[in-house]
């Protein structure tokens, strides 16, 4: 893996759980506006349509930079609009950028020939 694609995932990676952190709160705002008098919804709903919209584009950056199969890029991108699927994506996707480091590494020390 070469160190755009590492840039890649990780970006997608770290805006993945304030992502889904941003949609709990929206909803919980939410039910409070129409329970309560309190009213943060055009706030969070602004700081959650951020969010999702930088999910989305390196979402695309990381489809396109580790080639992954239409179901994997659409896995991902399910995970982006479920209300705790930021949470799922960010530990799939460590796992993800933690094994590719791992095989770069043993194609670098020539242990591996793939």
């Amino acid at each position: 893996m070469d160190l755009k694609t590492a840039s890649a995932l990780r970006r997608l990676r770290l805006v993945s759980a304030p992502e889904a952190v941003s949609f709990l709160v929206l909803l919980l705002c939410s039910v409070l506006k129409r329970t309560t008098d309190f009213n943060a919804v055009p706030v969070m709903g602004a700081i959650h349509g951020v969010l999702f919209v930088l999910y989305v584009l390196f979402w695309l950056d990381a489809w396109n930079r580790t080639k992954w199969s239409f179901g994997t890029a659409a896995l991902y991108f399910v995970l982006s609009v479920l209300p705790t699927g930021g949470f799922f994506a960010e530990r799939k996707l460590r796992r993800e950028s933690e094994n590719a480091v791992i095989a770069a590494r043993a194609r670098q020390e020539g242990t591996v020939n793939a």
